[in-house]
């Protein structure tokens, strides 16, 4: 069986053919369109095209993207493209490719590819969590992604900073009209607000993290503060969730003493008198969602994505 992952982004659409072991057959990346929803759609066709050209087979397709096709209206919602949202995207592009296709969240996928054969593998919970310039997650189960009656589960990034310390109430407004939220402070420009609130200096994250390892106090103290914060984030959703392991991906997850000083702190707030869960990195890196599109069919030909 081959599976078609297509990683739709704002920036780029990328499709990538995977075999049944996991090897890639087939892959290939162009600029998304920048006018408007039919033309990615044509985009989408073209590329798929492709793929069952190269690979000599009719693949099934599963996509990513920003934000989540409503159970109420069918419609993609969230999405920072949002020329996609109020949009049948996936009704449409059945009809286009004439198959089923299966669209979830980006985050999704990223869990699902960690999951399947990265850095969760063999796991029976993974909680894949993304660092970057938002904060996102996914939730696989024995080889399913959780979905919800919502569409919702994993969006960990909306909930409120736990164990709130002096000065993190009520927090920063976020996009989604709530206020210290996660995301806010665990994002990529979220460290870097903290870091110039605290210092005067704007630095962006990775010129944050290389001074520390340089010896910058302000730096290393940003980074401190970070940990903690992760590592409260992150016990919250072991004492809800008690996953096996926890992928990190996005660029802060890039940030290699993470794995060691996040599980020393998270003991603080996990309700429990060991914490066996893991902090590992991505396996995948930047391939992770285009690979979990491809992912969420499983052998069968049925849905692995839930």
């Amino acid at each position: 069986m081959i599976r078609l992952g297509i990683d739709l982004g704002g920036s780029k659409i990328e499709i990538v053919a995977l075999a049944a072991d996991g090897s890639e057959r087939f892959r290939r990346r162009v600029p998304t369109p920048p006018d408007g929803y039919l033309p990615v759609l044509d985009a989408i066709a073209d590329l798929v095209a492709a793929a069952d050209a190269a690979v000599g087979a009719r693949g099934s397709v599963g996509i990513g993207t920003p934000g989540s096709i409503s159970r109420a209206t069918g419609l993609l919602r969230g999405s920072n493209s949002i020329y996609l949202n109020d949009k049948p995207v996936g009704v449409d592009l059945e009809r286009r490719l004439g198959r089923a296709v299966h669209i979830t969240n980006d985050a999704n996928c990223f869990a699902l590819s960690e999951a399947t054969d990265g850095g969760g593998a063999g796991a029976e919970t993974v909680f894949g969590v993304i660092l970057g310039t938002g904060v996102g997650a996914g939730i696989v189960v024995r080889g399913r992604v959780l979905i919800g009656p919502n569409a919702i589960a994993g969006e960990w990034g909306h909930n409120p900073m736990p164990w709130p310390e002096e000065g993190e109430r009520p927090g920063p407004p976020c996009f989604c009209g709530q206020s210290g939220c996660i995301e806010m402070f665990l994002s990529g420009p979220g460290l870097e607000r903290e870091h110039s609130r605290s210092t005067g200096k704007a630095l962006g994250a990775r010129e944050i993290a290389a001074a520390a390892a340089a010896g910058d106090a302000a730096c290393e103290a940003s980074l401190i503060h970070y940990e903690r914060r992760l590592a409260r984030a992150l016990a919250h959703v072991i004492n809800i969730l008690d996953p096996d392991v926890i992928v990190l991906g996005g660029g802060l997850s890039n940030i290699h003493r993470l794995y060691d000083n996040v599980p020393r702190l998270w003991g603080e707030w996990v309700f429990s008198d060991r914490v066996d869960t893991r902090l590992v990195t991505h396996r995948h890196g930047d391939s992770s969602g285009v690979r979990g599109a491809a992912w969420l069919w499983d052998e069968s030909g049925g849905e692995g994505g839930g």
